[in-house]
């Protein structure tokens, strides 16, 4: 203001400014709590949707578990751990929530209203900046569930997967602005208005599904573990037959799988108690069978790291050498079971016979050359192969073999190759071609998809004829927004070529988020 005697006039016009100034700053205010207050609801909005995408996530890694075990159904029990120790953690925020919220605000739309400070600091804190009993509980849930997550995963984790959820449930003390260190729970929620609290509160309960999906995608594409290690190798005994007469000669390798073909091997790095030699990176075996019983092969690789120390590969196997065979070996080739209405290869042999005195027989099998068959089994749930075979101290045995007759399993809907939860833009998906994949399964079918329904936020279901989207889906897809989760589902297929007669289940769902 100015120096001196200010006029009556001038004292009025400075006073208008004052109030001025103070109006504005009271709107401003209302402004940022309603801001605060609608980011809330479009967090709570969010975390459903993300919920929706990590239990069809969740479902495919499911599918993928049952159909092959060996390489899903360890990932599939971590991310069951992780959705129960996620939904016990958002239970709790929801809490907290509840908790740290008045009465006469539960439900209420009044952001502005919610300019109070003292229910969260009442909450949180005893005295000053002394945590109280839920204040404290509350920070050791936020730890706790960050290391329970690290405890699950273990080693396997992705490292930068890693250090996204260290920084997203991070309590370390922070800097003020004047460069004092404080308390995480005092610097984010000693002092603040209650509707900035309950959105701090929606934030982690957002991060917590966010962190769910990023972990079920690790899993589901196999991006746990760096496969590069040198820890991943493993000593493989590889012999031409794993049963021998005895005298008969013993023949096989014993390699490196996986693997790095720079690697050399060098005789004084090499011990094994078999006779051998060192050839193209591989220990050639070639020695007598001795007598009838099992004798083993073991031994050790050693391999020179880049600091000096060596890594010992151990191998541990055996081979077996038999007198003369009382039974045949029937094996598939390319499955434990046979799947109906395909054509299913078998090797059937007998050791120390030739094929010309085998005979097999079973209901839809026929030969295709020597030892190998195929078999198409139709009905029925188990198809019976019989094998007669004459040895050559001319004695005959009779061996039967009962293979269970599998279905076609349930293929999985995809959009461009991908199935579970994908994203584009909507003029994309509205042009795209709904496919449908068997991944992992034993034969190379081919699908025609003839039908399928979409769903998006707001819109009627649609039914379409055929793989891409009729009029009225565009139209619907045309009415989404960015970030909603378009359903396709009910996906209906037919195979072409082998296996067309047969009846296709449906397929899996996917889940497209516009972009």
């Amino acid at each position: 203001m100015a120096v001196g005697k200010l006029s009556a006039r001038q004292k009025m016009i400075n006073l208008m400014y004052l109030v001025f100034i103070a109006m504005l700053a009271m709107n401003m205010s209302k402004q940022v709590l309603s801001a605060f207050g609608y980011m809330k609801e479009k967090l709570s909005a969010s975390n459903i949707k993300v919920n929706d995408a990590n239990e069809s996530i969740l479902s495919n890694l499911e599918a993928k578990a049952e159909e092959n075990p060996g390489r899903y159904s360890e990932k599939y029990q971590n991310a069951q751990n992780i959705k129960s120790i996620s939904d016990d953690f958002f239970n709790f925020i929801n809490t907290v929530k509840s908790e740290v919220t008045p009465e006469n605000f539960k439900g209420s739309k009044d952001y502005e209203a919610m300019v109070v400070e003292f229910p969260g600091d009442e909450y949180f804190f005893e005295k000053d900046e002394k945590f109280s009993e839920k204040g404290q509980l509350f920070v050791d849930n936020i730890n706790g569930y960050r290391e329970k997550i690290f405890e699950i995963l273990g080693d396997s984790i992705n490292p930068g997967l890693k250090e996204q959820i260290e920084k997203r449930f991070n309590t370390d003390e922070q800097e003020t602005n004047n460069g004092r260190m404080q308390p995480w729970l005092v610097n984010r929620y000693k002092g603040f208005p209650l509707i900035t609290t309950l959105t701090n509160l929606e934030q982690i309960q957002a991060d917590i599904r966010t962190t769910e999906a990023d972990v079920y995608n690790s899993l589901l594409g196999g991006a746990l573990i760096d496969e590069t290690k040198m820890t991943n190798y493993k000593a493989i005994v590889a012999l031409d037959k794993t049963a021998y007469f005895s005298g008969e000669q013993v023949e096989g390798s014993i390699v490196l799988g996986k693997y790095d073909k720079t690697m050399v091997l060098e005789d004084e790095n090499v011990d094994v108690n078999v006779p051998h030699s060192i050839e193209a990176g591989q220990l050639k075996l070639n020695f007598r069978a001795g007598n009838p019983g099992e004798h083993p092969i073991k031994g050790v690789f050693k391999f020179k790291q880049p600091d000096g120390t060596y890594l010992p590969l151990e191998f541990d196997s055996k081979y077996t050498v038999i007198t003369e065979p009382s039974d045949a070996v029937i094996s598939a080739d390319k499955m434990n079971v046979v799947y109906r209405g395909l054509q299913n290869p078998l090797s059937i042999s007998v050791p120390g016979v030739g094929d010309g005195n085998v005979q097999v027989n079973a209901t839809g099998l026929r030969k295709v050359s020597a030892g190998k068959y195929v078999i198409v089994p139709q009905s029925g749930s188990e198809v019976n192969i019989r094998v007669t075979a004459k040895l050559s101290s001319g004695k005959t045995i009779n061996t039967n073999k009962t293979f269970r007759i599998a279905d076609v399993p349930a293929p999985m809907g995809a959009i461009r190759k991908e199935t579970g939860a994908t994203s584009m833009p909507k003029e994309s998906l509205k042009r795209v071609a709904v496919e449908v994949v068997l991944p992992d399964f034993v034969f190379d079918l081919q699908f025609a998809v003839t039908g399928f329904s979409v769903k998006v936020p707001g819109q009627p279901t649609v039914v379409v004829n055929g793989p891409r989207m009729n009029d009225r889906a565009q139209a619907a897809i045309d009415k989404a927004n960015r970030g909603d989760q378009v359903n396709i589902f009910d996906i209906k297929s037919s195979i072409v070529g082998e296996g067309s007669g047969l009846r296709v289940k449906t397929a899996s769902p996917v889940l497209v988020e516009i972009k």
